[in-house]
């Protein structure tokens, strides 16, 4: 698992500066996402995508959880009912669940999609004010080595949070 690091920038020769300072650091460009307001020009800096800031992650997550607690309701309830073949109670059962979260993973990602990210929602307006998010996924044994570096050499970038996990797929 990683951790990201949130800084707000004031700018977007700031913002290069310590893109390039973490790339000689040896912090790959994959884990850097930068985030500010449509009219500005970031150029080279690696751009967030969809999946840091829209809420699909959380969407398909909670729908993963609904629809196979919802697939596993309705496939007791049409064992109890008598609607399934017998013998094959627990094979339907299981197969509901498993496509009740598969479909509700899909479905509310579909929704979620657009939605943006409420991990996003503090920095809504300095964002708003044209300052710029730098998001930086780190292993927890560099945090305090990257933050500390950041800060010795950027007074003027404020840290605002370290998120505790994030998931290993995106």
């Amino acid at each position: 698992m990683k951790r990201r690091l949130y800084f707000i920038l004031p700018d977007t020769i700031t913002a290069e500066t310590v893109h390039n300072e973490l790339l000689l650091s040896r912090i790959p460009e994959t884990n850097m996402h930068v985030i500010a307001r449509e009219d500005m020009d970031l150029s080279d800096l690696p751009k967030a995508n969809l999946l840091q800031t829209s809420d699909v992650v959380h969407g398909a997550q909670l729908g993963f959880i609904l629809g196979g607690f919802t697939g596993v309701l309705m496939g007791s309830l049409a064992a109890a009912t008598g609607w399934l073949v017998e013998g094959l109670e627990v094979w339907s059962v299981s197969s509901l669940a498993i496509g009740g979260a598969c479909l509700g993973a899909w479905a509310s990602s579909m929704v979620a999609v657009n939605i943006p990210n409420t991990r996003l929602k503090p920095f809504q307006k300095a964002i708003e004010s044209g300052q710029i998010l730098f998001c930086i996924d780190l292993p927890p044994q560099q945090v305090e080595t990257i933050s500390d570096l950041v800060r010795r050499f950027h007074p003027e970038a404020d840290m605002h949070d370290i998120e505790p996990t994030i998931p290993a797929f995106p």
